[in-house]
């Protein structure tokens, strides 16, 4: 027979292996420290995937609207389930503008600034 105590520190020991199990999947799932995404003729866009994560904490910010899949955004294009430049426009240069505009660190907003034509 187990005693209050017992139970208490069984539950507290599955809650720390449940962490540590949910961490590291999170973990292996984070994707590609830095991206580069296909920018058109304006030149490739390099995306510091991983600081994005850190700031926004919830990748479904701009997972749900694409899947967690390499080439799923020129893919989806392709498809015509997504339309050119929806995601600068509705996701990362909205998304920078907002905090601009909260007075809050941003990326950038002008075209330029993210393209890089070699």
């Amino acid at each position: 027979m187990r005693t209050p105590k017992t139970k208490f520190l069984l539950v507290v020991a599955m809650l720390v292996i449940a962490g540590a199990v949910t961490l590291s999947i999170a973990e292996q799932n984070k994707g590609a420290k830095d991206i580069e995404l296909y920018g058109g003729k304006r030149g490739k866009v390099p995306f510091p995937h991983h600081s994005h994560q850190e700031k926004l904490g919830n990748c479904d910010v701009c997972h749900t609207v694409f899947e967690q899949k390499t080439g799923i955004i020129e893919e989806l294009k392709a498809q015509g389930k997504l339309k050119k430049k929806y995601v600068m426009n509705k996701l990362c240069t909205k998304c920078h503008k907002e905090k601009q505009k909260a007075g809050e660190k941003s990326g950038p907003t002008a075209c330029s600034k993210c393209h890089i034509k070699k």
